[in-house]
């Protein structure tokens, strides 16, 4: 408790960690009064009614910050750019001089990888508002306000997205944590008091044990989700004793951690992406009227309705981008040679490719857990809205799992920043 105290000192008198902080909050005051401003021509009945029965835009709501619920200005959010960073990260597999750029040049590197992912953003976010417009207006949503006013709303749009980004990646240079994860949270965040609302007034005292049984899953879900984020494999490394002038250095024994959910919360935003593009792109081809799109975009809601199918096709693609991504993010050739270089080995194994293989194979089995959760996890509201029979959108455990692990990023953060002033 007193440890808890000091820091929580530190915090409100350090002037640097408080301005970080300051800055953060700041910077969500501006994306929520953003999320306020509707774009013109709403008809926010026929709105009303369209969203409520639509998991669809439920889904892309979480990318918005809330964003969409309103048609606001920044109803795309960040979902632009969360697609051309997916595209990217595919491409590193088909593209060596993609994966040197990001995996083995640094922070330079990343910086030119991160500044073409932003360029991809911009058509991607005009493509998505052209899309999203066209049908909105087609379902009466958007009133008819001209071929100019349909136009000037997609920049509108377009710049919202784009503003949002901007915003993201100021929280991230001068805040604390990861501005687009933030933002992302923030947006949960803020659909929670409409949500407690609506379960007020639609309160039925017949269906108590049924809300105990809702928080105490919830309860249970934010416990395993921060277990499952702190957890690592500690992988023993033993740096060799060298003697210079007659001293000895080295000898010493630390360790590599390695830990269980390396993807974070990578993988759901993945999948969730992956499965909302087919629909994208269809609501997109739909408004220029080709032949045989309707038929296949109506294949493609009446899949979305089938929860069963809806919730293997999630499952799989979470656990799939679990390992993509862990790929793409550890390698264990290049930490079996840093140790190399470093004079350092794991006690047993043989430097070179047999401990590169020896970090394979725990990565992979270490992993498979994590994929496992992660994917239990994201389908678990569709199993209690299938076996319960409640309405709810199968987004909860979703949101509950990306709000759960920013907190944890953020909380991490701002302990290592103390840390630093401790010291």
């Amino acid at each position: 408790m007193d440890t808890f105290i000091q820091k929580m000192k530190i915090i409100f008198t350090d002037s640097a960690i408080r301005n970080r902080i300051l800055f953060v909050l700041g910077a969500l005051i501006v994306f929520r009064a953003l999320a306020t401003i509707p774009i013109p021509g709403v008809d926010v009945v026929v709105l009303e009614q369209f969203f409520s029965n639509n998991e669809f835009l439920g889904l892309l709501n979480i990318f918005s910050g809330g964003g969409l619920s309103n048609l606001s200005i920044v109803l795309l959010g960040v979902g632009p750019f969360i697609t051309a960073s997916i595209i990217m990260q595919l491409l590193t597999v088909m593209s060596p001089k993609l994966k040197t750029l990001y995996t083995e040049e640094g922070e330079s590197g990343r910086q030119k990888f991160t500044q073409i992912t932003r360029t991809l953003t911009l058509p991607l976010a005009i493509l998505q508002a052209f899309g999203f417009l066209s049908l909105l207006k087609s379902q009466g949503v958007l009133l008819d306000i001209g071929t100019f006013g349909f136009f000037a709303n997609i920049v509108v749009v377009v710049a919202g997205s784009m503003l949002l980004l901007w915003l993201g990646e100021l929280i991230t240079e001068y805040g604390i944590g990861n501005g687009v994860s933030i933002i992302i949270f923030a947006g949960i965040i803020g659909g929670l008091p409409a949500t407690f609302g609506q379960l007020f007034f639609t309160f039925n005292a017949a269906q108590i044990p049924l809300y105990i049984g809702f928080g105490a899953a919830a309860l249970l879900i934010i416990y395993l989700v921060v277990v499952m984020t702190q957890a690592e494999r500690q992988v023993p490394i033993t740096y060799a004793k060298t003697v210079r002038g007659g001293s000895a250095y080295g000898g010493t024994t630390t360790y590599l951690p390695l830990r269980l959910n390396q993807a974070g919360v990578i993988p759901i935003i993945f999948a969730l992406s992956i499965l909302l593009f087919p629909q994208m792109i269809l609501n997109v081809l739909s408004a220029f009227d080709i032949p045989g799109v309707g038929v296949l975009l109506a294949k493609v809601s009446a899949f979305y309705a089938h929860q069963i199918w809806y919730a293997v096709a999630y499952f799989a693609f979470v656990f799939l981008f679990t390992f993509f991504y862990t790929a793409v993010t550890f390698d264990p050739d290049a930490v079996s040679k840093n140790l190399q270089r470093q004079g350092s080995f794991i006690p047993g194994i043989r430097p070179g490719s047999h401990t590169s293989a020896y970090l394979g194979s725990v990565i992979t089995r270490i992993t498979f857990v994590g994929a496992l959760f992660l994917g239990v996890v994201a389908i678990l509201p569709v199993g209690m809205q299938a076996l319960t029979g409640v309405t709810a959108l199968a987004i909860g455990g979703t949101a509950l799992l990306i709000a759960v692990s920013v907190v944890i990023d953020i909380v991490r953060r701002v302990d290592s920043q103390v840390s630093l002033r401790e010291y």
